[in-house]
């Protein structure tokens, strides 16, 4: 309620008209995409027979007989060829074909796990093409390029190529046909717009101008100001994930919003008029959106920010909404795909809210005596943060309980960085040397957003589990609809957006009993088809690593559920990917001693890259020799394997694997045989050598492979079975004979597939099993 001191401010009317025509207009193209062209077609019959009947009876409904025209006729026509045009027909067969094809987007990689030789990163790059040919029923056909990085990822938006490769069915539920996956360069290549030239040359300036920035922040600036995400660590990219910060990673209305201001005040500073300043601002704006590419968010917010512009080059500066309602209707209507796009939806309903829920929280709270200020930086990001949680949880299956918070705190950082970053883009092709500067400028933004997104992501329940898919975000809609209904006449507006999600969270996760478990020994952790185990020590929040796992962001995430801030050692068994992929994510935000490698050194790449890792994180390396022992309070650690180097320049996968370092730690619940991924040869050699293997839990070699001896396991003896690996993995691990071993001599088997990260605890004197969400097993 306003009071009296506010009683001269005139609420804003919003005009509505246009906003039923364009959400029918979405609700066609979702419904002919989801279900069948054949609904957008009766949905906007509909329309047409109620918008006219409603003018006959002198209302004004223009805009709904439009609307359904729109959905009746190019909608539903696109929505129908794509359902029915022959590539599908071809893509069924799944044959060879040579497609000449027009580049849409700019290619986006495609990031994978490693394993064994391997390496873990983008090894492929996702471009949208359209179809181009003489035959009118070949044309124009939407086609995903799955392809190598290295030979695509220079393609631009507009460019003309000619691509040979296998035709595959595409995921129903969209405008795309056809997938073409493609194993070498194009086969051709034309030549790409001007204008899409000069923006590659300026994305390019502004990742070399971010290359005096530390790695972290230098790949951070790129995606915060234009959306290029290719440099950015797996790490950041995971916290700002569970932080809620992701939007600051994908060019938005945000990233527009502020480059147009930033124009608008210097043209008004320099004394030029409403519609003076306002053209300027269009021009910004075309040429950021051309900058960044023609991505969902990136058009909705073009598109309406020039019809924000329009209108205040015109003097109605108060047209958000019929803005907003013009662009969902131009933007669905010459583009029906988007209406399934998750991007597009949370561009849309962030507007939205900022439009309508934002400035009435706003003004709850001035009535409280809150200074606007502090009003307006509480009101934005929960608004936007309330009316997106629905499609994020149901995208990601996570509702981030650090959302408001974090976004708050980051805030003011985000519109200098951005402004000093677009400058450096500008400025790179001319002097270098002044971008570089304006990147460093830049850099104590980016490096207080890291800051942020890291403390934030390591709140213990900062993210917890939702129901993924279109059901999950349905029923964290209506859980939304019923708080704010409930909650609407008690207590200030602006908390219905906390409590919304702190009630919508806290069910799921009270279900579940709290990780980690109270003394536990030793944790494996879920890292998909790798290694990443954790020993404890007697001191708080200090365990030891051996192995990292294919990627960065797991292992990160295990730890920081572990409450891990100091690693004495981290150990890597042998330097294949899966197990030292994700050395990063360890490093990352905690104190580490050393990393520790045994006598292999193949493959290279590998052994490369972890030297780098520790040079940049200043991490001294260390080597383990077999009969050394290392001891922490409450862990002893004793190395049993290798002696020797693998032979030859280039040895295979079983040579590397055999000479992985095995480990027998002593820790509170018993002994643990640490194994690597030692196969057949090295196991007969641990065998004859007299080494005393006996331990009360042992990791499983190689993920549970078949290599795996039954006189191996029958020497150690052990009443718990760990096994790391991957669900659905294509290697067949763990092998269903190694696993009947296992069932054979009554050795309980924990697995991280099935179980998630595994915690070893002492129970009754001997070890026992808690699997995160779960309940103990004793063996």
């Amino acid at each position: 309620m306003i009071t009296a001191s506010e009683s001269q401010r005139v609420p804003v009317r919003h005009d509505w008209r246009l906003l039923p025509g364009a959400l029918l207009v979405w609700a066609a193209g979702l419904l002919g995409l989801l279900v069948h062209w054949s609904l957008a077609l009766a949905l906007g019959a509909v329309a047409v027979l109620a918008g006219g009947w409603l003018v006959r009876s002198g209302r004004r409904a223009w805009a709904l007989v439009i609307a359904g025209v729109l959905a009746g006729w190019p909608v539903t026509t696109a929505v129908h060829d794509a359902a029915t045009h022959p590539l599908r027909e071809l893509a069924a067969r799944q044959g060879v074909h040579r497609l000449d094809l027009v580049v849409a987007e700019r290619p986006r990689p495609v990031r994978s796990a490693g394993f064994g030789a391997t390496p873990t990163g983008a090894r492929s790059v996702v471009v949208p093409a359209d179809t181009v040919s003489d035959d009118p029923e070949l044309a124009g056909a939407r086609v995903l390029v799955l392809a190598p990085v290295r030979q695509w990822q220079q393609i631009l938006p507009g460019q003309h190529v000619t691509a040979h490769g296998v035709l595959a069915p595409a995921e129903s539920g969209g405008m795309t046909v056809a997938v073409l996956r493609v194993r070498g360069p194009p086969v051709a290549v034309g030549a790409a717009p001007a204008w899409q030239r000069v923006a590659g040359d300026l994305r390019v300036g502004l990742r070399e101008a971010a290359g005096v920035l530390d790695p972290e922040p230098a790949g951070l600036l790129p995606a915060l100001v234009v959306g290029d995400t290719d440099g950015l660590s797996a790490v950041v990219d995971e916290e700002f994930r569970v932080a809620g910060m992701t939007h600051l990673l994908a060019v938005s209305g945000s990233n527009l919003a502020i480059v147009c201001v930033a124009v608008l005040f210097l043209l008004r500073a320099l004394g030029r008029g409403p519609k003076a300043a306002a053209t300027g601002a269009l021009a910004a704006l075309v040429g950021f959106v051309v900058l960044v590419g023609p991505e969902p968010s990136v058009l909705r917010a073009g598109v309406m920010g020039a019809v924000g512009l329009l209108a205040l080059a015109l003097g109605r500066e108060r047209s958000a909404i019929p803005a907003l309602a013009a662009t969902i209707l131009l933007l669905v209507t010459l583009d029906p795909g988007l209406a399934v796009a998750p991007g597009f939806a949370l561009s849309v309903l962030a507007t939205a809210a900022l439009v309508l829920l934002a400035p009435r929280w706003v003004e709850a709270m001035r009535a409280r005596r809150v200074p606007r200020v502090v009003a307006e930086a509480l009101a934005v990001p929960a608004a936007a943060h309330l009316a997106t949680a629905p499609v994020v949880a149901g995208l990601s299956g996570q509702v981030s309980l650090v959302a408001v918070a974090a976004n708050l705190v980051a805030a003011p950082v985000v519109a200098p960085a951005t402004v000093l970053g677009v400058l450096a883009t500008v400025v790179a092709p001319v002097s270098p040397w002044v971008a570089g500067w304006l990147a460093r400028a830049a850099g104590p933004e980016v490096d207080w957003l890291i800051a942020v997104a890291r403390w934030a992501a390591d709140v213990p329940g900062a993210a917890v589990d939702w129901p993924g898919g279109w059901w999950g975000g349905a029923l964290a809609l209506g859980v939304l609809g019923v708080l704010v209904f409930a909650l609407r006449r008690r207590g200030s507006v602006i908390a219905v957006g906390f409590v919304a999600v702190v009630l919508v969270a806290v069910p799921v996760r009270v279900l579940a009993p709290g990780w980690p478990p109270a003394g536990w020994a030793v944790v494996a952790c879920d890292v998909g088809q790798g290694d990443a185990l954790v020993l404890a020590t007697a001191g708080e929040g200090r365990a030891v690593v051996v192995d990292a796992g294919p990627e960065a962001a797991p292992v990160d995430g295990c730890l920081d559920r572990l409450g891990v801030d100091r690693v004495p050692l981290v150990v890597l068994s042998h330097l294949h990917a899966d197990h030292v992929g994700g050395l990063a994510g360890v490093l990352a935000g905690r104190a580490v001693g050393g990393i520790a490698v045994g006598a292999g050194r193949a493959p290279a790449w590998a052994w490369d890259q972890v030297r780098a890792e520790a040079r940049a994180a200043g991490v001294p390396l260390v080597r383990l020799v077999p009969g050394q022992v290392l001891r922490w309070p409450g862990l002893d650690i004793e190395v049993l394997t290798p002696q020797r180097q693998e032979t030859g320049r280039s040895p295979d996968g079983t040579e590397i694997n055999n000479r992985s370092v095995v480990l027998r730690a002593a820790t509170r619940a018993g002994r643990v045989l640490l194994t690597g991924d030692v196969e057949l040869g090295a196991q007969a050699g641990l065998l004859t050598s007299g080494v005393d293997l006996r331990a009360e839990v042992v990791k499983v070699p190689h993920h549970g492979s078949a290599y795996t001896s039954p006189e191996f396991l029958g020497a150690i003896g052990a009443r718990v079975a760990l096994v790391s690996v991957g669900a659905g993995n294509r290697y067949g691990h763990p092998s269903s004979r190694t696993l009947g071993v296992l069932a054979r001599s009554r050795v309980l088997v924990a697995r991280t597939d099935q179980g998630g990260d595994t915690a070893v605890v002492s129970e009754g004197g001997g070890p026992a099993v808690v699997v995160r969400g779960g309940a103990r097993s004793p063996p």
